[in-house]
């Protein structure tokens, strides 16, 4: 019997998957290593059209989605996203 303790499976800083007793709170995309909000409309839209269900990934927190080298979602996180960039071109 599986306990709700090992229901959720999030990305860690390390970038392997983990068992987790709480959702995460950031949803991201493995093949183009970004993360977002669970309630991104781009990614929203993604979903309803049948995409990226195999490649989306969870995060605990923004801090560990950026440790595990995840970036920004530039729809819904535009603001972390611009100081992103700017400290990739500096």
């Amino acid at each position: 019997m599986t306990s709700k303790a090992q229901r959720y499976t999030l990305i860690g800083p390390d970038g392997r998957p983990y068992r987790s007793a709480t959702p995460g709170a950031l949803g991201g995309h493995r093949g183009s290593k970004l993360y977002g909000r669970l309630d991104c409309p781009s990614a929203l839209r993604t979903l309803a059209a049948g995409g990226y269900l195999r490649t989306r990934v969870f995060f605990a927190d923004e801090a560990t989605a950026v440790a595990a080298g995840y970036r920004p979602c530039a729809v819904c996180l535009p603001h972390d996203y611009r100081v992103w960039k700017q400290a990739v071109r500096a």
